[in-house]
């Protein structure tokens, strides 16, 4: 496979001159992103609308530069993510709204519709056959996003406490998965019920195709029999009340690999394009009700019609990169008996791992990891 074109710009700008967004447009115009037809077509932009407390998600004026080139090339876009699987503003599409308006994105800001892709209660979606998949046959993607004609990526690259990066891979396959999707990737494990939650009201007993959940006349409460139970994570998104969970509890190289696979299940097939800004570099993901100092400094702003190549650049760009004073990675670097790894990400938390994403994703052929990198003024 030849090498990827990976385009590059960082965040220096002249005085009285164009603002970031117009330069991250003339980037994009440059990456190609105007080759693709999208006239009359719908266009998903994925992107982290940020949890209520978190603000280093990226901001509303990146996604509206986005939004107006998909017009300027005669596409319909809307901006969508998924709903999360554990409880939090985003669980549901009623708070995932609520929570981007707070946080800044809506039509107004961003000149275009915010579709919520797995509906309402995260239960929207559609099984996607995953081409080359060795772990999964069939992805649970949002329907909208896989509605879409043509699909683009706008990622904040930042940390992970267990990827160890957050980047295209994971904005696409983690984040494009409905509720039970992300259940699927994360957990190996079986539903539980907090009995102190439960309100009886049955509505999860309608989700579960396998006998697996059972309502006690005497106790009022919904049970889990797990000799039935097959994780699919179905009734997660039936209960209102947060009384439904499943641990987090699949190998990290294992949630890796199902990544990979549901992030081929999104963009095989159809136009895809995607972004990726190094900025506000923060040690853990965006759907932390808070962010911490940055690890390291702005880098830049970079784009690829090959998701993976993306990914290697952003993380070699960072790995280039010095730690900034003060910050996590700074601290545990100067900790007595600090032991280095030589990576960044997995020194500001060492139970990470990154590269298991990426090594399948080349292995299941959703892209290249060889790129070149072309620098835009």
């Amino acid at each position: 496979m030849e090498k990827a074109k990976v385009y590059f710009t960082d965040f220096h700008t002249k005085a009285f001159g164009d603002g970031l967004p117009t330069k991250l447009k003339k980037m994009l115009k440059k990456a190609g992103i105007g080759h693709i037809d999208m006239k009359g077509r719908f266009v998903a932009i994925k992107m982290h609308f940020g949890e209520l407390g978190n603000i280093s998600y990226l901001r509303p004026n990146y996604a509206r530069a986005v939004v107006d080139l998909v017009k300027e090339c005669g596409g319909k876009p809307f901006l969508t993510d998924c709903n999360t699987m554990y409880p939090g503003s985003r669980k549901n599409a009623l708070e995932h709204l609520e929570c981007a308006w707070q946080n800044g994105f809506t039509p107004l800001t961003v000149g275009c519709p915010i579709i919520i892709g797995d509906g309402l209660k995260g239960t929207d979606e559609a099984m996607v056959p995953v081409e080359g998949g060795e772990y999964v046959k069939e992805a649970k993607i949002g329907r909208a996003v896989m509605d879409a004609d043509i699909f683009i990526s706008l990622t904040h690259f930042k940390g992970h406490e267990m990827t160890g990066f957050g980047g295209a891979l994971k904005n696409i396959g983690m984040g494009c998965g409905s509720r039970a999707g992300k259940t699927e990737q994360h957990s190996n494990g079986k539903a539980n019920i907090d009995a102190t939650r439960c309100v009886g009201c049955r509505a999860c007993l309608k989700q579960c195709a396998n006998d697996a959940l059972h309502f006690s006349p005497e106790t009022k409460k919904t049970s889990v029999d797990e000799n039935h139970c097959v994780g699919c994570g179905r009734c997660l998104g039936a209960c209102n009340f947060d009384a439904i969970s499943f641990a987090h509890d699949a190998a990290i190289e294992m949630l890796n690999r199902k990544m990979a696979e549901y992030t081929k299940a999104v963009v095989y097939g159809r136009p895809n394009f995607h972004i990726s800004l190094i900025v506000d570099v923060s040690p853990n993901c965006d759907c932390h009700g808070e962010n911490d100092v940055p690890i390291l400094p702005n880098i830049g702003m970079f784009a690829s019609l090959d998701p993976l190549a993306l990914d290697q650049a952003c993380v070699d760009a960072c790995m280039k990169a010095q730690p900034l004073p003060g910050s996590q990675l700074a601290a545990n670097m100067s900790q007595k008996g600090f032991v280095d790894h030589h990576d960044h990400f997995k020194n500001s938390r060492p139970e990470c791992e990154w590269r298991t994403c990426l090594d399948h994703a080349e292995k299941i052929g959703l892209g290249t990891r060889e790129y070149e990198l072309i620098v835009v003024k």
